[in-house]
């Protein structure tokens, strides 16, 4: 049956038409071939990370270091909490409940130089005009964690990203300008415990592998269409001859 219906129609391929299609099904094609080859890059970068973080601990010295040396290493570092220099990173969400992740620097041996901390995360108060108490250690402590770098993707839907010690985000830059602190150029995300009632369960970072991947597939499909609708546009039904 599908044989017969296929004899029925000829295939009429008009040439500028035909180019077109070509041309719209290589282009789709190598977008998607483009974005395999990125989520691969970024699967092969996310391997990379895990394998930095499985390293020894570095021990996070006061002169200044560059990122790349100790950047998603795990390190470990002594010195004193500021907390008048906290900021709260607003609308973080954990288990439903919404909240802050505390930021605040330790001056690496109780000197001059610092180092951010992502203390870790508290529930907000009812009154959000409020902040809420943060136990801080005094004197030395030792803290060992994450060494990453402030993510500076980020949408922010108001002009008002920091009120007092109340930000949105947070990036390095920003912080340097709203407190002039000599900085080692990461963040620790702190992973020790700490007699604060903060609680620390850092998410994986996110390098978008699913995104590529959903992208390939869409100008896959893109191609596909392409493909059809030029075959579909170019057949046409045979006439039938009446017998005589």
């Amino acid at each position: 049956m599908l044989t017969n219906l296929l004899r029925s129609y000829r295939f009429r391929p008009r040439l500028a038409a035909s180019v077109a299609a070509a041309a719209g099904v290589a282009v789709t094609l190598a977008l998607g071939a483009w974005q395999l080859d990125r989520a691969r890059e970024k699967e092969a970068l996310g391997a990379r990370l895990a394998a930095l973080a499985r390293e020894p601990v570095v021990s996070l010295p006061a002169a200044e270091v560059r990122a790349e040396d100790v950047l998603w290493r795990r390190v470990t570092v002594r010195g004193r909490f500021e907390p008048k220099h906290a900021v709260f990173l607003d609308n973080r969400v954990r288990r439903g409940v919404a909240g802050y992740h505390v930021v605040m620097p330790l001056a690496i041996g109780g000197g001059s130089r610092y180092v951010l901390v992502n203390r870790g995360w508290i529930a907000g108060t009812r009154d959000r005009s409020r902040l809420p108490q943060v136990r801080t250690p005094q004197g030395m402590v030792e803290v060992t964690g994450l060494a990453v770098a402030p993510s500076e993707r980020f949408i922010e839907l108001s002009t008002r990203v920091a009120e007092g010690q109340v930000w949105q985000n947070l990036t390095l830059e920003r912080y340097r300008q709203a407190v002039p602190i000599p900085l080692q150029p990461v963040l620790i995300q702190q992973e020790s415990a700490l007699d604060d009632g903060l609680a620390r369960e850092w998410d994986p970072p996110d390098l978008g592998v699913n995104t590529h991947l959903s992208y390939a597939f869409q100008w896959f499909a893109i191609a596909a269409t392409i493909l059809v609708f030029s075959l579909v546009t170019h057949a046409r039904r045979r006439s039938e001859k009446k017998p005589d």
